[in-house]
Order: C-alpha cells, then structure tokens, then sequence
C-alpha cells in the first residue's frame, strides 16, 4: 500500500509541473537511493538532438509567429542570464536550506518542513521563475559561434545529469509534502524525502555550474 500511495504521488507530481517540458518518470527501486542519477542516456550527441528535436516541434507553432524562439537560433543574453540567476537562486536554497523549507504559522505556531521552496527553485512553479523550461535554451547553446567545441561533451553531460536531478528533486519534493499522512508516514518520512530531494539539488547545482562553464568558454 506504502509503495502504491508513493508511485501515484509521484505521477501526480508529473501533473502538478504540466507547464515545465520535463516529466518526472519514477521508478520504484529510484526512492531508497539516490545513484539513479547515474542512468543517463548511452549517447550524449543522440541526447542532445533528440532534446533539440522535441524543443523544435514542440515550439514549431511559436517559432512561426516569433524568430526569436526558433531552436535553430543562439540563446539570446537575456536567456543566458536566466541560467545564472538560476545558478545563484538554487545557491541560496543550499545555503539556506532548512529556513527555505520549513514554514511557521504566525504568532509563534507550529513550524513544519515544507518542499514547495525546492520546486520554486527549480523553476517548476511559475512562468516568472529564471529557469522556467531551462532546457529550451539548453538547446540552442550549440548554435553559439563563440562556444568552445571541446566542451561540448560536457555540456551534453551536465544537461543529462541537470534533467535527471532536477525530475529527481521535484519528486522527492512533492513526495514529502504527504508523507507525514501515507500509512507508515510522520515526520521523519517527510525528513527523510527532504534530504533526498536536497541530495538531487546538490547534483543539480553542480550540473549547472558546469552548464555555466561550457557556455562562457571561448574557443582557444
């Protein structure tokens, strides 16, 4: 029963993020361990086009109507920005982990961990947040004349690992906030999916440090 409450909990995380272009798949053998980040596609360059080519037609109707969305286009600064201010925002989670995810009612009541912050962070809540479908402007970085080719494959790498992470992250997130009432469940399970989703972030922010990198290298 505890296994079925937590495989439906994720696949109503998947619905709660209809507006991000990831979907959260969760195996059930993935919630005791956090090594399944490791599983990434066996082809970066067959990863990073077939990414491109969802991206393409999922926009084909919007790049008609605005060339400035068009997968075949370099990301604009503008773009580029909102990875680095998502870099500094998901910086300021860590930093500030247990404040950002523990909320207390006013006039000195109950305090209880929340999750919410985690998929703020992420850019899985709002249309505002920088990295709202962050993997579309992934996807235009291989158009960018100034982007070093030698670090292409560790562009492709850490886009896989920040898709997985990130997915990861929004399910142990979402997870948590039921955890205290699942049968078997209290405080500790929803302790327990709170530092596996911090674990995820952890993942995340390095991936996209190195996303960072790959974007301001120049070629030599």
């Amino acid at each position: 029963m505890v296994n079925s409450s937590i495989v439906l909990l994720a696949a109503m995380a998947s619905g709660a993020t209809a507006f991000s272009a990831s979907s959260v798949n969760l195996p059930s053998t993935v919630l005791s361990s956090s090594s399944a980040i490791h599983a990434v596609a066996p082809s970066r360059r067959d990863f990073f086009t077939r990414t491109g080519s969802v991206v393409a037609t999922t926009l084909l109707t919007v790049t008609s109507a605005n060339p400035a969305y068009a997968a075949d286009t370099p990301p604009t600064p503008e773009e580029l920005e909102r990875i680095r201010t998502g870099y500094k925002n998901i910086q300021y989670l860590l930093a500030n982990w247990e404040a950002e995810t523990t909320v207390c009612r006013e006039n000195g009541g109950e305090c209880k961990r929340n999750a919410e912050a985690v998929r703020k962070y992420l850019g899985l809540r709002s249309t505002l947040d920088p990295l709202f479908q962050i993997e579309k402007v992934f996807a235009k970085v291989r158009f960018m004349d100034d982007i070093d080719p030698d670090k292409l494959d560790e562009f492709f790498d850490a886009t896989e690992v920040w898709n997985t992470t990130m997915n990861m992250s929004n399910s142990m997130a979402f997870i948590s906030q039921f955890a205290e009432y699942n049968p078997g469940g209290g405080k500790d399970e929803v302790k327990k999916y709170l530092d596996e989703a911090q674990t995820q972030v952890v993942l995340a922010e390095s991936a996209l440090k190195t996303i960072l990198d790959c974007v301001n290298s120049s070629p030599a």
